[in-house]
């Protein structure tokens, strides 16, 4: 059973979920890091979505990952949720919310 009305709901949840997951090493959520690139929904509410981080070597990628992965997995309605690592583009500083770039002090 599907606890959201429309896909507009949905990601507004699967926003808030990310808004939890943060790198350790920075103290600002992913999302307004701006490492999260896409987020798909299909009519059977299976969600894909791309991301990156701040760097390729990053040593906590995969916990990254993992905790993205089942975040959004375990939001009601969610009926599968893959996570797709991409560093293309490359991120960088201005993908940050200005939030985040006055958080680290970048403004």
């Amino acid at each position: 059973m599907n606890t959201y009305q429309d896909k507009i709901q949905l990601e507004d949840a699967i926003v808030g979920v990310l808004k939890t997951v943060y790198d350790p090493e920075i103290p600002v959520d992913i999302y307004a890091l701006g490492l999260i690139y896409k987020i798909d929904i299909d009519d059977e509410w299976n969600v894909n979505v791309d991301m990156t981080l701040t760097a390729p070597n990053c040593p906590v990628a995969d916990s990254i990952l993992m905790e993205v992965r089942d975040k959004i997995g375990f939001i009601q309605g969610v009926k599968t949720a893959v996570v797709n690592l991409t560093f293309d583009p490359p991120w960088d500083k201005s993908m940050m919310s200005e939030e985040a770039q006055l958080e680290l002090g970048f403004l």
